[in-house]
């Protein structure tokens, strides 16, 4: 059995001996530990045992596992939690109380569960949505909270004596109480902070829906301020790239935005326009078949997809007119055909890459296709391609 010295300390140095190994000396079970394994969407503790790391901590029943980087022996062993995530975990796990709590008192909305991830925190509530203005109302409830600095205790009843809980205690005999004054009280062995005024600030960041119910987006202590710098940097950034003062992007974005969709426009026409005349100039260049097509090919092109489709369309447009090309990554083929050239691209094109395992199709003017391998390209364009 292993006493969990979280459940009353915040120390994070402590003495303890190494009693078992969990079927490997990596894998150790102490005799008393301040690591928090994790557990109720808290995640566990890292640190370090006898100066190894500690990667992961298993809660298993009446003992604790903690897995470490190297082997450790039995014995005496100190150890050392990791002070900044132990933290950072405490301050999510008692704004989610403070959060669940605010919800379900004032919007009726209760927890299904929780999540705490390594840069974002998430409740996904009862609810099947939520508005801004009431994801607005639920952080400035919060923060009211905070400011008030209301203590947050812990305690230990009888399950079957304890009033006001906020969710039946999932097993009976003497359970762990989390209370935080005038709002919550929850059974809980999770981490927390002593006064809500130690979360220093919660951001309510947004909300989606998911499976019927509503996932809210949180941030607390830290991590609001660590965000808060994150996106001015990155603001900074862009206005620098940009030219421009921060506060002048808001006006200025939209207007660029607006300028490259036109000139995307212009530059589309002006690329169509060249592929025409290329398409024409190329026609011309190839003698005439007896059936009068004339077909152009360009074997492992080195266009562009973009660039060979364009051209493709200005060759079918064009009397007469036979395009084949082939790129080598992926392995391709395009075909384009005039109508009156007496080539069904599709159909031909089709029948052309079934034989060498390859797969493809399209309309009698325009198909393409894949081939397993660039060296069947070649055996496409030879079987295409009259004589």
């Amino acid at each position: 059995m292993t006493t969990r010295l979280y459940y009353d300390s915040d120390a994070l140095t402590f003495t303890a001996a190494v009693i078992a190994h969990d079927g490997d000396p990596t894998r150790v079970v102490l005799d008393r530990t301040a690591f928090y394994p994790t557990s109720g969407g808290q995640p566990h503790d890292t640190g370090t045992l006898g100066g190894v790391a500690v990667v992961d901590v298993i809660d298993d029943d009446e003992r604790i596992v903690h897995v470490l980087a190297a082997p450790l022996d039995l014995g005496p062993v100190e150890g050392q939690v990791d002070a900044d995530r132990r933290h950072d975990h405490t301050v999510q796990h008692t704004a989610q109380h403070l959060l669940s709590a605010l919800a379900a008192d004032r919007l009726g909305w209760e927890t299904a569960s929780v999540h705490f991830g390594a840069d974002r925190s998430l409740i996904e509530f009862d609810t099947a949505a939520a508005s801004d203005d009431e994801l607005a109302a639920l952080e400035g409830w919060a923060a009211a909270a905070v400011a008030e600095g209301l203590p947050v205790t812990v305690g230990y009843e009888d399950a079957a004596m304890a009033s006001g809980l906020r969710k039946p205690p999932a097993r009976e005999g003497i359970i762990r109480v989390v209370t935080i004054e005038g709002l919550d009280r929850s059974a809980c062995g999770g981490t927390h902070v002593t006064s809500t005024a130690r979360l220093g600030s919660i951001w309510v960041r947004g909300s989606e829906r998911i499976r019927g119910r509503t996932r809210v987006e949180y941030l607390a202590g830290q991590r609001v301020l660590a965000a808060a710098r994150g996106a001015v940097a990155r603001l900074e950034r862009l206005a620098a790239a940009a030219g421009a003062a921060p506060a002048e992007l808001e006006e200025l974005i939209p207007r660029r935005l607006e300028a490259l969709r036109e000139a995307e426009v212009r530059l589309e026409a002006l690329e169509r326009e060249l592929a025409t005349h290329e398409a024409a100039r190329l026609v011309a260049a190839v003698p005439a078949q007896a059936d009068g097509a004339r077909w152009v090919v360009e074997a492992r092109s080195s266009r562009s997809p973009a660039a060979l489709r364009r051209l493709a369309d200005a060759m079918r447009e064009l009397p007469g007119a036979v395009f084949l090309a082939t790129r080598t990554d992926p392995p391709t083929v395009l075909l384009a055909a005039h109508p009156d050239s007496g080539v069904v691209a599709g159909a031909r094109l089709k029948e052309a890459l079934a034989a060498v395992g390859g797969r493809g199709g399209g309309s009698a003017v325009l198909a393409q296709g894949t081939v397993p391998e660039s060296a069947a390209l070649d055996r496409v364009v030879a079987a295409l391609v009259p004589a």
